[in-house]
C-alpha cells in the first residue's frame, strides 16, 4: 500500500491522478472500484457513436422502450470488454512496479477478475439510480468521486499555500472557484423561450386554446455529459499507454506523456471532444423534427412561423445557436481555471471541469428531488379527490 501512495504522489497531475480523482482515492487505496466508472462510459460512447453508422443499432433507437433495452444490454458487454482490457494493463502495471506480493498468472488473474467485478458493480449501481432514485446514475457516480476528494484536494493546497508562502495565490485561486461557480449556475438556470400560439378548437359549445405559451430551451442542453464524455475518451488510451510502460517504442511514450492533463495535445483534444459531445448529446436528446410534429399535432405554432418543415428548420436554427454559446461556456469554464493554475505554477486537486460536474450534477439532484417531492404531495390529494378509476 505505501509503494502504491508513494507512487501516486508523484502522479497527482496525470492521467493517474485524474483517475484517481474520478474514482473517489479508489486507485490510491487499492479498492476493488479503483478503474471507477470509465469503462462503462467509454462503452457507452462507442455504442452511441456507432449508432450513427450502423443501421441495425440505428433501428433499435428508434424502437421506444425494448430497443432501449437491447443498446443497454450491448453496451454492458461493451463495458465488460473494456474493463477486461483495462484491469490486464492494470495488472502488469502493478506488477512491474514491485507491489506484488507474489508475483505471476495468479495475480494478474485475481487483479483482473477484483478490477472488473467493481466496474461491473458501478455499472448496475448507476443503473438502479437512474431507474429507482432520482437523476443520472452515472454522473452521480462521478459526482461522489469527485465530492469525497474534494476535502484532502482542500487540505493539500491549504498546504501548499502556507509552505510556498504564496497567499495571494492562493487567494486568487479561492476567487477563481468562486466565480465558476456562480457562472456555472448563472448559464444552468438561463433559457431560451420561444413563443407558442394555440390555434382555437371548438369541441361541442365551448371553444378551447387560443392561449400563448413558451416552449424552454435551456442554454446548455448536454449538461455536464460532455465533459464527462470528453475526459474519459481521453483517459482511457492515456491510461492503458501509460501502463504499458517500457515495453513500448520511444515514440509511443512520446505520445502518451503528450496525452497528460496539462500538456498542449491533451487540451487540444480535450476542446474538440467538448465541442463534439456537445453537439452530440444535444442531437440525440432533442429532436427537432419530433418535437416540431408534437407542435403541430397539438394546434401549436410559432408566431410568423408555418408549422411542419419550417418550424423544424427554424428549430434548427435556434438550437445550433444555443449549442454553440453551450460549447464556448463549456471551454470557458473547463479550460481557463487550467490555463490559469499552470500560468501560476500551481496544481491543484480540482479544477474547472470538477467543478462544472460538481454543481451541475447538484443543481439536477435537487430539481427531481424537488419534483419528487411535489408528486408526494398530490398524491394524498388526488386520493382525498377520490381520483380512481372506477371498479
Amino acid at each position: 500500500m505505501e509503494v502504491l501512495k508513494e507512487s501516486l504522489s508523484g502522479t497527482q497531475g496525470g492521467i493517474v491522478g485524474l483517475m484517481n480523482l474520478f474514482s473517489g482515492g479508489a486507485l490510491s487505496r487499492a479498492a476493488i472500484v479503483s478503474l471507477g466508472i470509465t469503462p462503462y462510459i467509454s462503452a457507452s460512447i462507442v455504442i452511441q457513436l456507432s449508432a450513427m453508422v450502423v443501421p441495425s443499432l440505428a433501428a433499435l433507437q428508434k424502437e421506444g422502450e425494448s430497443g432501449r433495452r437491447k443498446i443497454t444490454q450491448y453496451t454492458r458487454y461493451g463495458t465488460l470488454l473494456l474493463a477486461v482490457i483495462q484491469s490486464f494493463f492494470a495488472a502488469n502495471a502493478l506488477e512491474r512496479e514491485g507491489m506484488a506480493s507474489h508475483p505471476g498468472a495468479g495475480f494478474v488473474l485475481m487483479t483482473m477478475l477484483s478490477l472488473t467485478t467493481g466496474t461491473m458493480f458501478l455499472m448496475w449501481l448507476g443503473e438502479q439510480i437512474t431507474e429507482r432514485g432520482v437523476g443520472n446514475g452515472i454522473s452521480m457516480i462521478v459526482f461522489a468521486g469527485i465530492v469525497s476528494g474534494l476535502p484532502s484536494g482542500i487540505a493539500t493546497l491549504l498546504e501548499t499555500v502556507r509552505n510556498d508562502g504564496a497567499y495571494f495565490t492562493g487567494f486568487m485561486i479561492v476567487v477563481m472557484a468562486v466565480l465558476v461557480l456562480g457562472f456555472v449556475v448563472f448559464v444552468e438556470r438561463a433559457q431560451r423561450k420561444i413563443p407558442i400560439n394555440y390555434a382555437k378548437r371548438q369541441v361541442g359549445n365551448k371553444i378551447y386554446g387560443g392561449q400563448s405559451s413558451f416552449l424552454p430551451l435551456k442554454l446548455n442542453m448536454a449538461g455536464v455529459i460532455p465533459a464527462i464524455f470528453a475526459s474519459s475518451i481521453l483517459l482511457f488510451p492515456a491510461t492503458i499507454l501509460s501502463w504499458m510502460g517500457t515495453s513500448v517504442g520511444p515514440w509511443v511514450r512520446d505520445f502518451s506523456e503528450q496525452l497528460l492533463p496539462g500538456k498542449p495535445l491533451y487540451m487540444t483534444l480535450f476542446a474538440v471532444g467538448l465541442v463534439f459531445f456537445c453537439f452530440f448529446y444535444t442531437a440525440l436528446t432533442f429532436n427537432t423534427r419530433e418535437t416540431s410534429d408534437n407542435l403541430k399535432k397539438q394546434g401549436a405554432v410559432v408566431p410568423g412561423i408555418r408549422p411542419g418543415e419550417q418550424t423544424t428548420r427554424y428549430l434548427d436554427k435556434i438550437i445550433t445557436r444555443l449549442t454553440l454559446v453551450g460549447a464556448l461556456y463549456m471551454l470557458v469554464v473547463c479550460m481557463v481555471p487550467e490555463f490559469l493554475m499552470l500560468s501560476v505554477g500551481m496544481k491543484v486537486a480540482f479544477g474547472g471541469t470538477s467543478i462544472l460536474i460538481v454543481v451541475v450534477v447538484a443543481m439536477d439532484f435537487m430539481m427531481q428531488v424537488e419534483s419528487f417531492r411535489i408528486s408526494q404531495q398530490y398524491e394524498p390529494l388526488m386520493k382525498k379527490a377520490n381520483f380512481k378509476s372506477s371498479k
